[in-house]
């Protein structure tokens, strides 16, 4: 039987902007593997390529060079409208500013995604209580991004990257709007959902006490790979 490949795989990944003078290599020959069920922090000085990285994977803009392969599969290779089809079966993005439609209740927002997979209305909505309440924010259904908590607002944000069963989620700076207990409250769903339901998290952040959580640390400079292995603590930290 063939190994089964890392879910994600950057094999000499290049990302340029400009030319000439201008030109600036965002990532300059990043490699590195993550597996399924796997939490990984990824982090690095302002320009480090770390926020390039999570496009790349994310399938938001495509690399200079290299190779990025999804579960084996070569992403470079794909056109516009295949890896928008990744990105909405597969991925799960979580944003800082949590990206929350305003005059929609907190149902309705995690229900967006299914709708763009085409979900009749009542699987839609049995789906997203059921991610609403994985998130501890039952009997909140109904309440506006107005009517809840900055913790409470990137609950809703993670229900809905959840509520398509992707096979990662997408984090990016997610408790960098939240103050510390509810960054730390973040951080214990995110490990959570981690470790309990063996989901797949790549994270992008500046907060060493938060990368913690992870159980391994990408540190990025000039966008090459420095280090890669568990953070200074240990990880794990709960």
């Amino acid at each position: 039987m063939a190994d089964t490949p890392p879910l994600i795989e950057f094999r000499d990944v290049a990302k340029v902007y400009g030319h000439g003078e201008a030109e600036v290599r965002a990532l300059d020959g990043a490699s590195f593997k993550i597996e399924t069920g796997d939490f990984v922090a990824i982090m690095g000085p302002s320009g480090s390529g770390k926020s390039t990285a999570m496009n790349l994977i994310g399938c938001l803009d495509r690399p200079t060079s290299g190779d990025y392969l999804f579960n084996g599969v070569p992403v470079s290779g794909l056109d516009q409208d295949q890896r928008a089809l990744l990105r909405r079966n597969y991925l799960g993005f979580v944003f800082q500013g949590y990206n929350l439609l305003a005059r929609t209740s907190a149902l309705d927002n995690v229900e967006l995604p299914l709708i763009y997979k085409g979900i009749g209305r009542t699987e839609r909505r049995k789906r997203a209580l059921e991610a609403l309440a994985k998130v501890g924010l039952h009997g909140r259904e109904h309440h506006a991004p107005s009517e809840l908590s900055g913790g409470q607002q990137q609950r809703v944000a993670i229900a809905r990257a959840l509520v398509g069963n992707p096979d990662l989620i997408l984090a990016d700076e997610p408790t960098g709007n939240l103050d510390t207990k509810m960054s730390r409250e973040i951080m214990e769903l995110l490990s959570g959902l981690n470790e309990r339901d063996g989901m797949t998290i790549i994270m992008v952040t500046h907060e060493e006490d938060m990368a913690e959580y992870a159980h391994r640390l990408i540190w990025m400079v000039d966008g090459r790979v420095e280090r890669d292995g568990k953070p200074a603590g240990g990880g794990y930290r709960r």
